[in-house]
C-alpha cells in the first residue's frame, strides 16, 4: 500500500536509507528530524507498505514558486526500494504514486537527481517518465572548515 509515512515508519525508512548510503553515519536525533519533516507543509515522505513492512520510500518536496503562473515544482529525493525486492515493480509503483502526488499538488514539473552511474538506474528513471535532456544539475557543498 502506498501511503504517507508516519512516526511508526522511522526504523523502516532508516533501514532503507542505510541501503542507499551504507557509509553514512547514523543520524543524531532522527526522531526529532523525522517529526519536523512530517509536520512541514510541502514535505512528503511516502512509503510502500507490504504486509506491514516498509519496502520502498520516496521523499517529495513541493516548492512554492513565483514563475510558471505561480505553479509549484517538485523535487524527489531518497528513492529506495529494499534490495531484496528490486526488479519486482515496486519502484515503478512508488514513483508513479509519488509523481501523481506532485501533479495533484499542482506542480508543473518534477525533478530528481541521481549520483548513480548504473545504466539500469537511469533506465528506471526514464521508464518512470523522467528525461535527462531538459536540465543540467550542479551540486555545491559547504567548504570544509580550516584547522
Amino acid at each position: 500500500m502506498f501511503r504517507s509515512a508516519g512516526m511508526g515508519d522511522l526504523a523502516g525508512i532508516l533501514a532503507l536509507y542505510r541501503q542507499l548510503h551504507p557509509g553514512d553515519p547514523a543520524p543524531t536525533d532522527a526522531a526529532a528530524t523525522f517529526g519536523r519533516i512530517l509536520a512541514s507543509p510541502g514535505l512528503h515522505l511516502f512509503v510502500l507498505d507490504v504486509d506491514g513492512a516498509v519496502v520502498a520510500t520516496t521523499y517529495l518536496n513541493v516548492i512554492p514558486n513565483l514563475t510558471r503562473g505561480a505553479a509549484p515544482y517538485a523535487v524527489i529525493e531518497n528513492v529506495v526500494v529494499d534490495a531484496a525486492r528490486r526488479g519486482t515493480g515496486l519502484g515503478r509503483r512508488i514513483m508513479a504514486a509519488t509523481l501523481q502526488a506532485a501533479w495533484d499538488a499542482g506542480c508543473y514539473k518534477a525533478m530528481l537527481m541521481t549520483g548513480s552511474r548504473n545504466p539500469a538506474t537511469h533506465a528506471f528513471y526514464r521508464a518512470c517518465g523522467f528525461t535527462p535532456d531538459v536540465k543540467t544539475a550542479y551540486v555545491a557543498h559547504p567548504p570544509l572548515p580550516h584547522p
